[in-house]
């Protein structure tokens, strides 16, 4: 079968993700040709070489839509895949629209990798979102969810149960390897806890900050990875957090390796990747009660979660932090990535899916 994904923007989580996924199936015994299209928006191209990629010019404003429209059909036309697999929200309009005027078609495969109608935003936006989803989904043959909560929330806007199914994200259970030294002076007698994300609402950066200003606990020392989504803005910190800038793809597992746990407080999470790759790296999870964390995390075995409208909680949780719980709930938590959520399984399910279909049409 000839497989052609069509995506929008590709940084962060949704790059990882997708070169998984194209580096498995160039190798599959049952796909004989994967291509890919995106926009040419940040883009590394060097990840997609090797995937026959077609590059079109794009900006998130709608003077780019119709464009983004006209290249995907044409590179749909000029592929003509068995099965396009349909990567995140924008990409998921432009590469369906068409098809809603035509009745002969390629399979398609859609994931939104985070449904948008489950971010903080207005109800009235939230209907849009879901109707625009369900008008689509006519269109669609296999809508993948990446975690249960991300199923369950798509069924409340009455998207087709039986079009949909769960398949994890996963990465390889490999580390990155460097020559480079990490250069990082830990303080061993804290509690060192690393903060990975980009610095916006929905990674809730802002609430940890907002915690421990308020609670400056000294037993803990938080180090924060990332930076702001507008170059141009800053945030301050307090004393009790580090900034450690953007760390390069390949240094990330020695800082993971470096630190005794990962926080992670987001205030919507379709999946998060943070987490599983700090379970692989054998850390303990401290995380929000919301979207598809408390999935990944088992309250006091590989980790603990907490009520994100509870400061008082979160407090509790960081004061009583043991290192050596912490490394116990590591080597859990490892065990937990090794069954549930390596790129081997994930790119099983779906080639599986991918059979199911071929084999029904």
């Amino acid at each position: 079968m000839k497989v052609l994904h069509i995506c929008e923007y590709t940084k962060g989580g949704i790059e990882t993700y997708i070169s998984e996924v194209l580096s498995y199936q160039k190798q599959a015994q049952h796909i004989s040709k994967t291509s890919i299209v995106l926009s040419d928006y940040g883009v590394n191209e060097k990840v997609y070489e090797d995937a026959n990629p077609y590059i079109y010019n794009y900006v998130r404003k709608p003077q780019h839509f119709l464009n983004a429209i006209k290249e995907i059909s044409k590179a749909v036309k000029a592929e003509q895949p068995d099965i396009i697999h349909v990567h995140s929200t924008f990409a998921g309009v432009f590469a369906r629209l068409p098809f809603l005027f035509k009745s002969k078609r390629p399979l398609i495969v859609y994931c939104s990798h985070g449904w948008s109608f489950t971010m903080e935003i207005s109800t009235w936006k939230k209907k849009i979102f879901g109707f625009v989803e369900r008008v689509l989904a006519s269109k669609t043959d296999l809508i993948i969810n990446i975690s249960n909560n991300e199923l369950n929330e798509s069924l409340a806007y009455n998207l087709p149960k039986e079009k949909s199914v769960v398949v994890y994200n996963g990465i390889k259970d490999k580390q990155t390897d460097s020559a480079k030294k990490l250069d990082l002076d830990l303080d061993q007698t804290k509690i060192n806890l690393l903060f990975i994300g980009r610095f916006d609402k929905q990674k809730g950066l802002d609430i940890l900050i907002d915690f421990f200003m308020k609670n400056p606990l000294k037993n803990v020392k938080l180090y924060v990875i990332g930076e702001s989504v507008l170059k141009e803005s800053s945030i301050q910190m307090p004393d009790n957090i580090v900034s450690l800038g953007w760390v390069d793809n390949e240094m990330i597992d020695q800082y993971y390796k470096a630190f005794d746990a990962v926080i992670v407080p987001s205030r919507w999470e379709g999946f998060g990747l943070v987490a599983i790759e700090a379970m692989r790296n054998k850390k303990a999870l401290i995380v929000s009660d919301r979207g598809a964390l408390p999935e990944l995390v088992e309250n006091g075995v590989n980790g603990y979660s907490f009520d994100l409208d509870n400061y008082g909680e979160l407090k509790s949780v960081l004061s009583d932090l043991r290192k050596d719980t912490l490394e116990e709930m590591g080597e859990k938590g490892y065990a937990m990535f090794l069954d549930k959520f390596t790129s081997e399984q994930m790119n099983q399910k779906i080639i599986e899916q991918y059979q199911v279909l071929i084999n029904q049409k």
